[in-house]
């Protein structure tokens, strides 16, 4: 119910009361437009759930792979980036979350950025210490690299479908 400045209220048995309003003022309009955004980006940065530290490489993984296998690739993310960030000299667990970053960039349709990030993974393996690093990624990581390069070749199908109704 919208009561206009000073009108009087009263339900039945009660005291009478009033509701006063302020007058609109263009600097509490300034207010909620500079506060807005900041809500806004508040609220985005806090919505993602808090990893806890003792969780261990494959707990982080797993957790992970569950979040992915729900199509819940940010939450994913989140879990695959904090395997790196606590493990930066485990070069297995590293490439397992390079790798499994750039999947799920692929199966967002990120395209370019999935490429991007499989070819610094494949980078890796130009190196002395290629011996060392898990070779299953390298494999997975050309064949994600191949299948992006043919849907790029045969265009998305959308593409065709609006080829073909013009």
């Amino acid at each position: 119910m919208f009561l206009s400045r000073g009108a009087s209220v009263a339900k039945a048995g009660q005291r009478r009361y009033t509701i006063r309003m302020r007058p609109f003022s263009y600097r509490n309009c300034a207010a909620l437009f500079l506060l807005a955004p900041a809500l806004f980006f508040i609220s985005c940065a806090t919505s993602s759930e808090r990893i806890s530290a003792d969780l261990s490489p494959a707990e982080l993984i797993q957790r992970a792979q569950e979040a992915s296998d729900h199509n819940r690739y940010i939450t994913a993310l989140h879990y695959y980036q904090a395997l790196l960030e606590r493990n930066p000299y485990t070069i297995d667990l590293v490439c397992t979350g390079e790798y499994e970053i750039a999947f799920i960039h692929y199966k967002q349709r990120k395209y370019e950025l999935a490429r991007s990030e499989l070819s610094a993974l494949l980078e890796r393996y130009n190196t002395p210490d290629a011996e060392l690093l898990p070779q299953q990624f390298k494999r997975l990581a050309t064949i994600v690299l191949n299948s992006i390069s043919e849907k790029e070749q045969r265009g998305s199908p959308l593409r065709k479908k609006q080829n073909s109704e013009k």
